[in-house]
């Protein structure tokens, strides 16, 4: 589950650290995002012992989260980084990705790390590392 957790991070800082470049590359920025969302929520299912398929979609991921959390209305809108998964990152399925939907994502990002991270610390459980 840690490890989960770390990816998450460097997936997070990554995300932000392009929105301050001089020439941001705003699908990577989302991809990042999106990749930072997936993540915090395999790692949550994991500690739980719950078994996730093979896939990218937030939606999904959520829906199994979601007898324990609650997070299915609070995380509603990380359901809009789901094709960032892919069509961001490979030729032939390029999306445009503007600068308001790369910030939309870092944001939405940082809302699930939130709610992530105070959900693991009501279950009692202390995160070596917590990005800032």
């Amino acid at each position: 589950m840690s490890e989960w957790i770390a990816y998450a991070e460097e997936d997070l800082a990554f995300a932000r650290h392009g929105l301050t470049m001089a020439k941001p590359a705003h699908r990577s920025i989302a991809f990042h995002a999106q990749q930072c969302v997936e993540k915090l929520l395999k790692a949550y299912l994991v500690y739980h012992g719950i078994d996730f398929p093979f896939t990218h979609n937030i939606s999904r991921l959520l829906e199994l989260a979601d007898e324990l959390t609650g997070w299915l209305d609070d995380l509603a809108e990380a359901e809009e980084l789901t094709p960032f998964a892919t069509t961001a990152r490979y030729p032939g399925e390029t999306m445009r990705v503007s600068k308001r939907e790369a910030i939309r994502a870092v944001n939405i990002a940082e809302k699930t790390f939130t709610k992530v991270r105070e959900r693991f610390a009501q279950e009692g459980v202390k995160l070596s590392k917590v990005i800032q």
